[in-house]
């Protein structure tokens, strides 16, 4: 099939100020595209996105859309004014799209209901931040956009979050484009990748495939361009050589050659300028501490508002234990950091630390002085830093973190997220610490230092709490999982895979029949029942169990998005669900009268 056009920039070119994001690029999008979109911090590629969006304008080239195609765009923080309500949000954005007012109804509820919205009356701003982000993403997708451009999804969703994302993404009628450094994320979403690096010739790499597929051909691509580096190399000491020998640029011959050997070698100072890689340095700085058990949690009872987040909570973090922190959004992760911290005390129960414990805690929602400048947030007491009693240069500890020195004079103000979060970790790194609580520290990273912490955090010989919902690194960094439920309670588990499948197992409802109905042993109990009726309690439960799996398959269809755009088929699949619960519930109902005269 060939492939139709959808969304086409040209020759785009963007900077800020003296500083270049990225020059002559081209971008296209075609029908039925998930792009994932990925590159260091400070590539351009949120102001790439924005200007696909017509958010902002390209300094130069330009982005056309096919006619009457519709964009939707979610930033990468999704806030809402105050006073809006979850049906007053996406009613506004059907009119934006133009939906007819009779339809607005069957896609609000259908949508919604999708996205995990039952309370269409709840206020936006009282929403945790990935409510908030589903909100956003379930507005988008109301408006039934051609292509869906969406700016780190999966930096404020939990896993469940996470998990329905990748099925909307998955099934899309519409194409898509995702920054996004959730490398499980991109591996079943994408179907292409593209890469925004200065290390590429026109600054782009875009691979088809999803990650691994394109992990292989960057790799493959790197070596031929390692190749062709050594072949410059070669050629360029071979005109050096002559050069010296000073021929003489009387003929045209020589006058060529020479011109020759200038651009050999400019192309190989442009091949290896682009090749040099840099890696952040991200080393913690543990203690000697030898005593083993660091703190223990005892019958914790914890109530935020209304809601009881632990109740009699018991667990124990040992040295060298890497503890994975999972659970929904507002199942009580940052708050249990807050406890092990001390920065606050449970309503009941006791935490026993050890003596002279230090903790160390890389908070989620981090601010930073915006005024400084990136020279005095690396190094707040002078020019120089003292990392494990030896002193370095502000400009080498920069360095350490992808810095150059040109950016040390310029203001907190002008680095991106990714930027920003390093220079957190760098302040992180010069605290000795028993316990590292890290707090969704993957936020903004690269997916190169991604790798350079999770190796960081490998080699770590203290104990770490870690919350993040990269399942990847959750994957390789904890050697024990802690999940909360949400409804107060928690488990300890061997691994993510095993939680993900408890957790599979919770969401997966048993038939109630097998959970409630109790059949009866005494045979004198029968008697009281005709032999209509008994034959009827006989066979009740398989009737029951039935009953129920055809509920789930009629619930399932609502799913189907095939259904869920059509409103006369929507309604009809809702009405044989209504039909399918009577039944369940008239069945149950005759259960209990049989067992009623039997008593």
């Amino acid at each position: 099939m060939v492939p139709v056009l959808i969304l086409n920039a040209q020759a785009i070119s963007k900077a800020f100020g003296a500083t270049s994001l990225f020059h002559d690029i081209s971008f296209t999008v075609d029908e039925g595209d998930r792009i994932g979109l990925i590159g260091p911090n400070g590539s351009g590629k949120s102001t790439l996105l924005r200007i696909l969006a017509g958010e902002i304008e390209s300094d130069s080239g330009e982005v056309a859309a096919r006619k009457l195609t519709r964009l939707s765009y979610v930033s990468q923080d999704s806030e809402f004014p105050s006073g809006v309500t979850v049906r007053s949000i996406i009613e506004a954005a059907l009119k934006r799209a133009g939906v007819p007012e009779p339809e607005w109804e069957a896609r609000l509820r259908e949508i919604l209901g999708r996205a995990g919205f039952y309370d269409f009356g709840t206020e936006a701003v009282t929403f945790s931040g990935g409510w908030r982000k589903r909100l956003a993403i379930a507005e988008a997708l109301v408006q039934k956009p051609d292509v869906l451009l969406l700016d780190e999804p999966t930096n404020h969703l939990d896993l469940a979050g996470i998990e329905w994302l990748e099925g909307v993404l998955a099934s899309a009628p519409f194409a898509c484009v995702v920054i996004s450094h959730d490398r499980y994320f991109l591996e079943n979403v994408a179907t292409q990748m593209a890469e925004l690096n200065r290390a590429y010739p026109g600054g782009l790499l875009r691979v088809n495939g999803n990650y691994s597929q394109f992990l292989e051909t960057k790799q493959e691509f790197l070596a031929a361009q390692s190749r062709r580096q050594e072949a410059l190399e070669n050629r360029v000491r071979i005109e050096k050589e002559w050069l010296r020998r000073g021929p003489k640029a009387r003929t045209t011959k020589s006058k060529a050659r020479i011109d020759r050997a200038n651009e050999l070698i400019g192309e190989l100072a442009d091949l290896g300028s682009r090749l040099q890689t840099r890696s952040a340095g991200i080393d913690f700085n543990a203690t000697d501490r030898q005593t083993k058990r660091l703190v223990a949690l005892e019958d914790i009872q914890y109530t935020a508002g209304e809601k009881q987040l632990f109740h009699g909570l018991n667990f124990a973090i040992t040295a060298g234990m890497r503890v994975g922190l999972v659970g929904p959004n507002g199942s009580g992760k940052t708050t249990l950091l807050r406890l092990l911290s001390g920065e606050i005390a449970p309503d009941a129960g006791s935490i026993q630390r050890a003596t002279a414990l230090r903790v160390v805690y890389f908070e989620q929602n981090r601010q930073m002085d915006e005024s400084l400048t990136l020279r005095r947030a690396l190094a707040p007491e002078g020019d120089s830093v003292v990392y494990q009693d030896r002193v370095i240069h502000v400009a080498s500890w920069a360095a350490r973190f992808l810095f150059t020195g040109e950016q040390l004079n310029q203001p907190v103000s002008r680095l991106s997220g990714g930027e920003r979060a390093r220079v957190l970790i760098a302040n992180l790194m010069l605290q000795p610490a028993d316990l590292l609580l890290l707090d969704e520290p993957t936020n903004d990273l690269d997916i190169a230092t991604l790798e350079i912490l999770e190796e960081s955090l490998l080699e770590y010989p203290g104990a770490l709490v870690l919350v993040t919902h990269d399942r990847y690194m959750l994957d390789r960094i904890s050697n024990v999982v802690l999940g909360l439920d949400g409804m107060g309670s928690a488990e300890r588990f061997a691994d993510y895979l095993q939680w993900e499948s408890w957790l599979a197992e919770r969401r997966q409802p048993k038939p109630q029949a097998e959970r409630q109905i109790s059949k009866p042993t005494s045979t004198a109990s029968k008697k009281k029942l005709s032999y209509l009726e008994a034959r009827e309690w006989a066979d009740i439960e398989d009737r029951i169990a039935a009953a129920e799996k055809t509920l789930q398959q009629k619930q399932a269809l609502l799913e189907n998005p095939v259904i869920a755009v059509d409103a006369l088929r929507l309604q009809e699949t809702l009405a044989e669900v209504e039909q399918a619960r009577t039944t369940v519930d008239g069945l149950y109902a005759r259960w209990a009268e049989l067992e009623a005269k039997q008593s």
